[in-house]
């Protein structure tokens, strides 16, 4: 283990290991939010842009913020989404785009619906309300739940909370921008039911997948001097064995 050699692989893994002793230090660092939303934050009802601004992705301490807006809805885009549940009732959201500034929108859940017809008849409601006068929505910020195919049954129905897949089909889109999460509002109009959307559980200070995650890197470090360890044994036992061979044959010839 003196021998050059040996000494310069111990150099080799002292900076592996130094590596990753970094990178656990890093996730450790990840692992322990330091200031955590207070109890309770996410039902103080806060203005949309003070959470958040069009474009941006929803971080996830705001999931669920209680948040209001105003704005008005824009005609031509309520839009229906299936297999939605309200305390474990399947049925139906509608949707709506409510430009909440010039140019800028955000896709809103207005209520739900027990079934197809009842979500069609406050489509109507909705069409016929909307001539541009000013609404107040008050509901829950949530993320986008990623657009997905739809049915060959159906290429129109959706079946995902997606303003992406909404976007596509709102009208007067061009230059627009839109807020990548979605409303929940919990105003319902046009008969339609208030969506139920309990308060998210508190986050725990501690994320322990990060700190699995810098266990591991430890325990890598750790390995890079076991590798050297054993490599420098394994050479050591076959200089040794050599060195008996030689040993026995110089015996023998005598």
């Amino acid at each position: 283990m003196l021998r050059g050699r040996w000494i310069a692989m111990l150099l080799l893994c002292l900076l592996v290991a130094g590596v990753f002793a970094w990178l656990g230090q890093w996730q450790l660092e990840r692992a322990i939010e330091t200031d955590p939303p207070a109890p309770g934050a996410t039902e103080e009802v806060q203005q949309l842009t003070d959470v958040l601004e069009p474009g941006q992705y929803l971080p996830e301490p705001l999931v669920g913020q209680r948040v209001e807006t105003t704005g008005a809805w824009v005609p031509g885009d309520f839009i229906v989404v299936s297999s939605r549940f309200n305390d474990d009732v399947q049925g139906y959201w509608v949707t709506g785009q409510l430009r909440v500034d010039d140019r800028v929108s955000i896709a809103v859940a207005i209520g739900w619906a027990p079934d197809r017809e009842t979500a069609d008849a406050a489509v109507k409601d909705l069409e016929a309300g909307a001539d541009g006068s000013e609404v107040d929505i008050t509901g829950r910020i949530i993320s986008d739940e990623g657009p997905r195919v739809p049915p060959h049954s159906d290429p129109q129905q959706l079946d995902r909370m997606s303003p992406a897949a909404l976007l596509s089909r709102w009208h007067d889109a061009d230059g627009l921008d839109v807020y990548r999460p979605y409303l929940a509002s919990t105003t319902a109009t046009a008969g339609l039911v208030d969506i139920s959307s309990p308060a998210p559980d508190e986050m725990s200070p501690v994320n322990w997948l990060n700190v699995f995650y810098a266990v591991e890197w430890a325990i890598f470090a750790g390995f890079a001097f076991y590798l050297w360890y054993r490599l420098a044994k394994d050479a050591w036992e076959r200089e040794v064995e050599e060195f008996e061979d030689e040993a026995e044959a110089r015996a023998t010839a005598g």
